[in-house]
């Protein structure tokens, strides 16, 4: 019974779970409104900016959702984010996360 309980649970989800793919080359595209501050490929030579390149593609998803919902509070940000789709959000992670930029060192 417990299997059956399980397999349901699961199944509803897979129903109402939208899969979003991510898309490099719209990101790529989505990103010309970027520029202006963080760079064409997220490399800001501004430092007030944040560099995005290289950037965990999680993080920079996690960051742009939190300013669209208000929960990270920055007014630029927060009227860039407001007018983004989940696909939208996907996409510009998935551009800026592929360019070099930020890297992790290895441990020593």
């Amino acid at each position: 019974m417990k299997i059956i309980q399980l397999l349901m649970i699961i199944g509803l989800n897979l129903i109402s779970t939208e899969l979003v793919y991510a898309d490099y080359n719209a990101g790529k595209a989505k990103a010309e409104v970027c520029a202006a501050c963080h760079g064409s490929d997220g490399n800001s030579q501004i430092t007030i900016y944040p560099k995005l390149a290289g950037q965990y593609k999680n993080y920079l998803m996690n960051t742009l959702h939190a300013y669209k919902s208000g929960s990270r509070k920055n007014a630029i940000m927060s009227g860039f984010a407001a007018g983004l789709s989940d696909q939208d959000i996907e996409d510009l992670s998935e551009y800026f996360s592929k360019q070099d930029g930020l890297k992790v060192l290895p441990m020593k």
